[in-house]
């Protein structure tokens, strides 16, 4: 599958994300493709549509989200805008052709239309489901559509004796909501089968209830990517504030280092001074010590040289007082001496 199958290589020149290839088709919406033989054919597209690059499409959505749904949704949008403003034309031109009547029978009215929209729905799907084989399924669809025919017989009833037989029979006509074709109220149930089981009001229906859908898908991959833009950006801001916290821890343990840093630095500076101190003290002890050394020396000495002399003195004044009493004596000897030779001279010259 894919514009690879068979080495096509021209076909791999476009790639489904071009913005040649049409989004509404990748995603297999494109009224162009849907209305397709209807009397409201588009016509073909003006941008890309190739099988091969929705297989590529679809094989790439499952790995990841392309978005593409947002291309399709304005692409449908602008189409239904379109149709619902044919509708209101149609039913302004309507307004104006057809014969006024009172709110009252134009709400009888209504309600034969309400009805008659009811069988052909019910007759469509009733025949769908023939088709795909589930007759009792259908059986029962069609004992339905009895019960509504009977409050339609009802309702015609109502709407018949509400206006003049004249006017009952001109063909009253009503816009479809969903395809903008016109139905009438007198329509039979074939007529009624094939409007609400044909091919363009089936489209319409499919159309706007893809737009339905892709709404629905943007908005929930919307509210994803819009979650996941929360839950990273939740992730950046814990991760900013574990940076923020880390780094205010580690500034924290900047300054916690600096400051264990600054206190070692008082400390060794107080130890130093102490050391300092220390070692003045030391050195005035010593040096204390010291002068108290060389003055108990010189003390020492002095006594030493005190007592000396004062040994020497008192040597000194014996030797004195010995000489002085030697000198004394020899004075006195002398003396004596010189008496006694005095005394021994007078003896000599008495005896003479």
């Amino acid at each position: 599958m894919g514009t690879s199958r068979d080495g096509d290589e021209s076909r791999q020149r476009v790639k489904f994300t071009d913005e040649r290839v049409c989004k509404s088709h990748l995603l297999n919406c494109c009224p162009h493709d849907i209305l397709s033989g209807t009397r409201m054919d588009l016509g073909e597209c003006s941008k890309i549509h190739d099988l091969a690059l929705r297989a590529d499409y679809e094989i790439a959505s499952k790995e990841r989200d392309l978005f593409f749904e947002l291309d399709a949704v304005d692409h449908l949008e602008s189409f239904i805008v379109d149709c619902d403003r044919r509708t209101e034309l149609a039913k302004k031109r309507l307004a104006e052709t057809q014969e006024e009547i009172s709110a009252e029978v134009a709400a009888k009215a209504e309600k034969v239309h309400e009805l008659n929209e009811e069988i052909g729905k019910l007759l469509a799907k009733a025949e769908q489901l023939g088709a795909e084989g589930n007759v009792d399924e259908a059986q029962t669809v069609l004992q339905e559509v009895e019960k509504v025919r009977t409050k339609k017989k009802d309702a015609e009833e109502e709407y018949r004796n509400s206006m003049p037989a004249s006017s009952f029979q001109q063909q009253k006509l009503r816009v479809c909501e969903v395809c903008s074709a016109y139905l009438g109220l007198h329509d039979n149930d074939r007529r009624l089968a094939d409007h609400f089981g044909g091919k363009l009001h089936l489209g319409f229906i499919q159309i706007r209830e893809k737009l339905e859908q892709l709404k629905k898908t943007v908005q929930d991959k919307q509210e994803r990517r819009n979650q996941e833009r929360l839950r990273r950006r939740e992730e950046r801001e814990r991760e900013e504030r574990m940076k923020k916290r880390t780094k205010s821890r580690s500034r924290e343990r900047k300054r916690s280092r600096s400051r264990d840093r600054e206190r070692d630095r008082e400390r060794r500076r107080r130890r130093s001074r102490s050391a300092s101190r220390e070692k003045r003290r030391s050195r005035s002890r010593s040096k204390e010590r010291e002068r108290r050394r060389r003055h108990r020396s010189r003390s020492r000495s002095r006594s030493r040289h005190s007592r000396e002399h004062s040994h020497k003195s008192s040597r000194d004044r014996d030797r004195e007082r010995d000489s002085k009493r030697s000198s004394s004596e020899r004075r006195s000897d002398g003396l004596n001496g010189r008496t006694e030779s005095r005394r021994h001279d007078d003896r000599e010259a008495g005896e003479i």
